[in-house]
């Protein structure tokens, strides 16, 4: 697995990252064996950069990981959690104490004193713009509390907030072959700041993976279930905010340009890691096979310049016109 720097972090994280929102069960169900094996898997296959959040699974996600490092015990691995979506600050509850005790309370569940990396996690856009609360960061990083901090954001003109901020280390956007408007200002404005890219739903919430149909079932807990047209959150945060079928449409256009040796997932990771602004991309499994297959795309080799503009012509005359909500 090959490493990329995370921004002013410093860390050198797998250019693959696992994404843990699954673990928290919001995929369906996921009982604790076979998160462990998911969590085998990535560590085996050289993912040391694991992406969670307070609320996925109410913190299921987060006690599963630490229940996993108290039995391995490895100190390679870099855990990256978000604070801002529970009930308790969100949406219009934030107080400095109470970041801080969201942050205290996921700090407890992973098993640590200090978090290697806390990220705003789709906070209301006017408190990036203010500014505040990312000085409760700082303090927080001062105190020992946190050693880095991010922001996870919804659009670009929010992570051009974040990018204000002096001592932002991290950005995690949603970026793929079907959201590539951050290519233009956000990806080399974080360059020049050193703020690391991490990248969420690189698939789509699985649309890019090619194995979709439109006779596609899934559980009632899973947000791609209940949260297709955004009746729970943000509409991009499920499908990148195209309707699933009409996703599945664009999906069987894209095969043309699939190289030989590639499958589509494979294809869609690749074009991602081509951007060499992404530190770390960070691809969900809820099975132990699919953390080997998002692997695979490490190794591959980048696709052509020509393949590049081919999707940059496609994204702008057949998928852009089909994102709901702002991009």
């Amino acid at each position: 697995m090959k490493k990329r720097r995370l921004g002013k972090t410093g860390f050198e994280v797998s250019e693959i990252g696992l994404g843990c929102w699954q673990l928290g069960g919001d995929f369906g169900p996921l009982d604790e064996q076979q998160a462990g094996q998911i969590l085998n898997h990535a560590y085996e296959h050289g993912i040391n950069f694991w992406d969670t959040a307070d609320v996925y699974g109410d913190g299921r996600s987060e006690s599963l990981i630490a229940e996993w490092h108290k039995h391995h015990q490895q100190q390679d691995i870099k855990v990256a959690t978000k604070v801002g979506r529970s009930g308790r600050l969100f949406p219009d509850k934030f107080t400095k104490q109470q970041v801080k005790s969201d942050i205290q309370a996921s700090a407890r569940r992973l098993g640590v004193e200090c978090i290697d990396l806390i990220q705003l996690h789709c906070i209301p856009p006017q408190m990036l713009v203010d500014g505040e609360i990312f000085s409760w960061l700082q303090d927080f990083k001062h105190e020992g509390l946190i050693e880095h901090y991010g922001a996870s954001v919804e659009t670009i003109e929010e992570g051009l907030s974040c990018l204000k901020d002096s001592e932002l280390a991290t950005l995690q956007i949603i970026f793929n072959v079907f959201r590539q408007d951050a290519i233009q200002e956000l990806l080399p404005k974080a360059a020049s700041n050193d703020v690391g890219i991490i990248v969420r739903l690189p698939l789509a919430s699985g649309l890019l993976s090619g194995k979709f149909s439109a006779q596609q079932q899934f559980a009632e807990s899973d947000h791609r279930n209940y949260n297709r047209d955004g009746q729970a959150f943000s509409v991009g945060e499920t499908f990148s905010g195209i309707p699933m079928n009409t996703g599945i449409e664009l999906v069987d256009g894209l095969r043309q340009w699939v190289p030989a040796g590639f499958n589509m997932a494979e294809f869609a990771l690749r074009w991602i890691l081509d951007h060499p602004q992404v530190s770390s991309v960070i691809a969900g499994a809820s099975k132990p096979q699919q953390v080997v297959a998002n692997c695979l795309a490490s190794a591959k080799p980048s696709l052509s310049e020509v393949t590049h503009q081919q999707l940059d012509g496609f994204y702008q005359q057949q998928v852009k016109q089909h994102i709901r909500g702002k991009i």
